[in-house]
Protein backbone atom coordinates (compact mmCIF):
# COMPACT_ATOMS: atom_id res chain seq x y z
CA UNK A 1 0.00 0.00 0.00
CA UNK A 2 1.52 3.73 -1.11
CA UNK A 3 2.11 6.26 1.52
CA UNK A 4 0.66 9.32 1.03
CA UNK A 5 3.34 12.24 0.83
CA UNK A 6 3.33 15.32 2.92
CA UNK A 7 5.79 17.85 1.58
CA UNK A 8 7.04 19.86 3.84
CA UNK A 9 11.30 20.25 4.14
CA UNK A 10 13.30 20.31 1.10
CA UNK A 11 17.10 19.47 1.12
CA UNK A 12 19.20 21.30 -1.02
CA UNK A 13 23.28 22.04 -1.60
CA UNK A 14 24.97 24.33 -3.81
CA UNK A 15 24.13 22.31 -6.86
CA UNK A 16 20.28 23.38 -6.50
CA UNK A 17 20.10 26.88 -4.23
CA UNK A 18 16.53 28.22 -3.87
CA UNK A 19 16.07 31.33 -6.17
CA UNK A 20 13.10 32.79 -3.35
CA UNK A 21 12.43 31.19 -0.15
CA UNK A 22 9.25 33.29 0.11
CA UNK A 23 7.78 31.36 -2.82
CA UNK A 24 9.22 28.13 -1.07
CA UNK A 25 6.97 28.99 2.07
CA UNK A 26 4.38 30.30 -0.33
CA UNK A 27 4.35 26.54 -1.63
CA UNK A 28 3.65 25.27 2.12
CA UNK A 29 7.12 24.15 2.74
CA UNK A 30 8.14 24.92 6.53
CA UNK A 31 11.94 23.58 6.38
CA UNK A 32 15.30 23.65 4.91
CA UNK A 33 17.98 21.19 5.10
CA UNK A 34 20.78 22.27 3.58
CA UNK A 35 24.28 21.05 2.74
CA UNK A 36 27.19 22.40 4.89
CA UNK A 37 30.26 20.01 4.49
CA UNK A 38 31.67 17.25 3.28
CA UNK A 39 34.44 15.27 4.81
CA UNK A 40 37.67 16.58 6.33
CA UNK A 41 38.01 20.31 4.18
CA UNK A 42 35.00 20.23 1.83
CA UNK A 43 32.58 23.77 2.67
CA UNK A 44 29.42 24.73 0.44
CA UNK A 45 30.20 28.30 -0.45
CA UNK A 46 26.40 29.11 -0.76
CA UNK A 47 25.59 27.69 2.73
CA UNK A 48 25.59 31.02 4.66
CA UNK A 49 23.45 33.40 2.39
CA UNK A 50 20.96 30.60 1.79
CA UNK A 51 20.90 30.14 5.63
CA UNK A 52 19.88 34.15 5.80
CA UNK A 53 17.41 34.20 2.95
CA UNK A 54 15.66 31.01 4.21
CA UNK A 55 15.74 32.04 7.57
CA UNK A 56 14.13 36.03 6.64
CA UNK A 57 11.11 33.92 5.00
CA UNK A 58 10.39 32.58 8.30
CA UNK A 59 11.42 29.16 7.02
CA UNK A 60 13.04 26.34 9.46
CA UNK A 61 16.55 25.69 8.99
CA UNK A 62 18.77 22.64 9.14
CA UNK A 63 22.61 21.82 8.25
CA UNK A 64 23.82 18.02 6.98
CA UNK A 65 27.12 16.85 6.74
CA UNK A 66 27.98 14.31 3.83
CA UNK A 67 30.19 11.82 5.09
CA UNK A 68 32.84 9.83 4.23
CA UNK A 69 35.37 7.43 5.36
CA UNK A 70 38.05 10.12 6.55
CA UNK A 71 39.34 10.89 9.83
CA UNK A 72 36.43 11.13 12.01
CA UNK A 73 37.70 13.91 14.20
CA UNK A 74 38.75 15.61 10.89
CA UNK A 75 35.01 15.45 9.97
CA UNK A 76 33.61 16.95 12.60
CA UNK A 77 35.63 19.85 13.45
CA UNK A 78 34.94 20.59 9.60
CA UNK A 79 31.04 20.74 10.16
CA UNK A 80 31.01 21.96 13.65
CA UNK A 81 33.78 25.36 12.57
CA UNK A 82 31.65 25.85 9.24
CA UNK A 83 28.08 24.72 10.12
CA UNK A 84 28.17 26.06 14.02
CA UNK A 85 24.17 25.10 14.52
CA UNK A 86 21.92 27.21 16.59
CA UNK A 87 19.81 25.53 18.92
CA UNK A 88 17.06 26.12 16.66
CA UNK A 89 18.76 24.41 14.16
CA UNK A 90 18.40 20.89 12.81
CA UNK A 91 22.00 18.77 12.39
CA UNK A 92 22.25 15.77 10.53
CA UNK A 93 24.43 13.42 9.25
CA UNK A 94 24.13 12.56 5.59
CA UNK A 95 25.29 8.60 5.35
CA UNK A 96 25.34 7.28 1.71
CA UNK A 97 27.00 5.75 -0.23
CA UNK A 98 30.15 7.98 -1.85
CA UNK A 99 30.55 7.31 -5.24
CA UNK A 100 34.16 7.37 -6.01
CA UNK A 101 35.19 7.41 -2.74
CA UNK A 102 34.98 5.47 0.87
CA UNK A 103 32.02 5.84 2.75
CA UNK A 104 31.59 5.91 6.67
CA UNK A 105 31.74 2.25 8.67
CA UNK A 106 29.24 1.89 11.41
CA UNK A 107 31.69 2.69 14.26
CA UNK A 108 32.85 6.18 12.44
CA UNK A 109 28.94 7.03 12.18
CA UNK A 110 28.57 6.74 15.66
CA UNK A 111 31.80 8.50 16.36
CA UNK A 112 30.90 11.40 14.85
CA UNK A 113 27.67 11.32 15.98
CA UNK A 114 28.66 11.13 19.41
CA UNK A 115 31.72 13.80 19.39
CA UNK A 116 28.97 16.28 17.32
CA UNK A 117 26.28 16.24 19.95
CA UNK A 118 28.79 16.18 22.53
CA UNK A 119 30.47 19.17 21.38
CA UNK A 120 27.14 20.93 21.24
CA UNK A 121 25.66 19.63 24.54
CA UNK A 122 22.73 18.47 22.53
CA UNK A 123 22.61 14.64 23.05
CA UNK A 124 20.40 12.45 20.85
CA UNK A 125 19.56 15.21 18.92
CA UNK A 126 21.47 14.53 15.08
CA UNK A 127 19.28 13.12 12.61
CA UNK A 128 20.52 10.29 10.58
CA UNK A 129 20.29 10.52 6.79
CA UNK A 130 20.17 6.75 5.60
CA UNK A 131 18.64 4.39 2.97
CA UNK A 132 20.42 1.47 1.36
CA UNK A 133 23.73 2.15 3.34
CA UNK A 134 22.00 1.53 6.26
CA UNK A 135 20.35 -1.41 5.43
CA UNK A 136 23.28 -2.86 3.80
CA UNK A 137 25.41 -1.93 6.99
CA UNK A 138 23.01 -3.08 9.88
CA UNK A 139 21.31 -5.89 7.54
CA UNK A 140 18.44 -7.02 10.00
CA UNK A 141 20.13 -6.34 13.28
CA UNK A 142 18.30 -3.75 15.73
CA UNK A 143 20.64 -1.53 17.21
CA UNK A 144 19.14 0.68 20.07
CA UNK A 145 21.80 3.19 19.47
CA UNK A 146 20.39 4.06 15.41
CA UNK A 147 16.57 3.97 16.88
CA UNK A 148 17.54 6.02 19.72
CA UNK A 149 17.93 9.02 16.59
CA UNK A 150 15.39 10.73 14.47
CA UNK A 151 15.34 8.79 10.82
CA UNK A 152 15.51 10.80 7.90
CA UNK A 153 14.53 8.01 5.54
CA UNK A 154 15.66 8.31 1.65
CA UNK A 155 13.95 6.15 -0.82
CA UNK A 156 12.13 6.89 -4.04
CA UNK A 157 8.95 4.62 -4.17
CA UNK A 158 5.85 4.70 -3.04
CA UNK A 159 5.73 2.61 0.11
CA UNK A 160 9.29 3.72 2.31
CA UNK A 161 10.93 0.57 4.10
CA UNK A 162 13.87 1.44 6.59
CA UNK A 163 16.01 -0.83 8.46
CA UNK A 164 15.26 -2.76 11.86
CA UNK A 165 16.34 -0.56 14.26
CA UNK A 166 14.21 2.42 13.60
CA UNK A 167 10.57 2.03 14.61
CA UNK A 168 9.85 4.39 11.71
CA UNK A 169 10.94 7.55 9.83
CA UNK A 170 10.91 11.38 11.02
CA UNK A 171 11.35 12.58 7.41
CA UNK A 172 11.09 10.65 4.12
CA UNK A 173 13.22 11.75 1.00
CA UNK A 174 10.42 10.58 -1.68
CA UNK A 175 11.89 12.17 -4.55
CA UNK A 176 14.77 13.74 -6.06
CA UNK A 177 13.53 16.08 -8.42
CA UNK A 178 13.01 13.23 -10.84
CA UNK A 179 12.57 9.79 -9.41
CA UNK A 180 9.71 9.02 -6.97
CA UNK A 181 6.02 9.98 -6.65
CA UNK A 182 4.91 13.55 -7.15
CA UNK A 183 5.27 16.33 -6.86
CA UNK A 184 9.17 16.49 -7.43
CA UNK A 185 9.37 20.72 -7.91
CA UNK A 186 8.74 23.42 -5.16
CA UNK A 187 8.00 26.78 -6.13
CA UNK A 188 11.12 29.14 -5.85
CA UNK A 189 13.49 26.03 -6.59
CA UNK A 190 12.06 23.74 -9.30
CA UNK A 191 12.87 20.08 -9.15
CA UNK A 192 14.32 18.94 -5.73
CA UNK A 193 14.84 16.85 -3.07
CA UNK A 194 11.47 17.05 -1.36
CA UNK A 195 10.69 14.81 1.72
CA UNK A 196 7.34 14.24 3.46
CA UNK A 197 6.62 14.70 7.43
CA UNK A 198 3.62 12.47 9.04
CA UNK A 199 2.35 15.00 11.67
CA UNK A 200 0.82 18.84 11.58
CA UNK A 201 2.91 21.62 10.93
CA UNK A 202 2.76 22.43 14.78
CA UNK A 203 4.34 19.80 15.72
CA UNK A 204 7.05 19.95 12.84
CA UNK A 205 7.59 23.33 14.00
CA UNK A 206 8.01 22.17 17.83
CA UNK A 207 10.34 19.35 17.52
CA UNK A 208 12.85 20.74 14.67
CA UNK A 209 15.52 21.62 16.53
CA UNK A 210 15.65 18.48 18.91
CA UNK A 211 12.85 15.60 18.41
CA UNK A 212 11.24 15.89 21.33
CA UNK A 213 9.19 19.12 22.05
CA UNK A 214 5.08 19.07 21.54
CA UNK A 215 3.38 22.18 20.48
CA UNK A 216 1.64 24.36 23.52
CA UNK A 217 -1.94 23.33 22.89
CA UNK A 218 -4.31 26.62 22.26
CA UNK A 219 -6.52 27.84 25.63
CA UNK A 220 -9.83 26.06 24.76
CA UNK A 221 -13.04 27.19 25.90
CA UNK A 222 -13.19 29.08 29.21
CA UNK A 223 -9.34 28.37 29.55
CA UNK A 224 -8.30 31.52 32.27
CA UNK A 225 -4.91 33.16 32.28
CA UNK A 226 -3.53 34.99 35.14
CA UNK A 227 -0.82 37.39 35.41
CA UNK A 228 0.63 39.00 38.24
CA UNK A 229 2.99 41.84 38.52
CA UNK A 230 4.57 42.70 41.92
CA UNK A 231 6.27 46.99 41.59
CA UNK A 232 9.06 47.10 43.48
CA UNK A 233 6.80 49.39 45.77
CA UNK A 234 4.92 46.28 46.65
CA UNK A 235 1.78 47.00 44.92
CA UNK A 236 0.47 44.25 42.98
CA UNK A 237 -1.51 44.51 39.78
CA UNK A 238 -3.46 41.24 38.75
CA UNK A 239 -5.33 40.50 34.92
CA UNK A 240 -7.10 37.79 33.76
CA UNK A 241 -7.77 36.86 30.48
CA UNK A 242 -9.95 34.19 28.64
CA UNK A 243 -9.21 33.03 25.42
CA UNK A 244 -6.88 35.61 24.99
CA UNK A 245 -9.20 38.89 26.06
CA UNK A 246 -8.90 41.00 29.30
CA UNK A 247 -11.91 40.10 31.27
CA UNK A 248 -10.66 42.11 34.64
CA UNK A 249 -7.58 44.17 35.21
CA UNK A 250 -6.59 45.51 38.46
CA UNK A 251 -3.77 48.28 38.12
CA UNK A 252 -0.94 48.28 35.62
CA UNK A 253 0.33 44.85 34.33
Amino acid sequence: MSEPVRPKVIDLSHWDPADDYGRVADDGILGVIYKATQGTGYTDDTYVDQQKAAKAAGLLWGAYHFADGADVNSQVANFLSYAAPDPDELFCLDWEDNPGGTKMSVTQVKQWVENVEDALKRPGQCVIYAGNTAKEALGNKVDPWFGSRRLWLCQYGSTPVWQASWKTWWLWQFTDGVYGPSPHTVDGVGPCDINSYKGDDAQLMAEWADGTAEPSPAPGPGMANVHLNVTTSGEVAVSVAVNGEVIYGDGEA
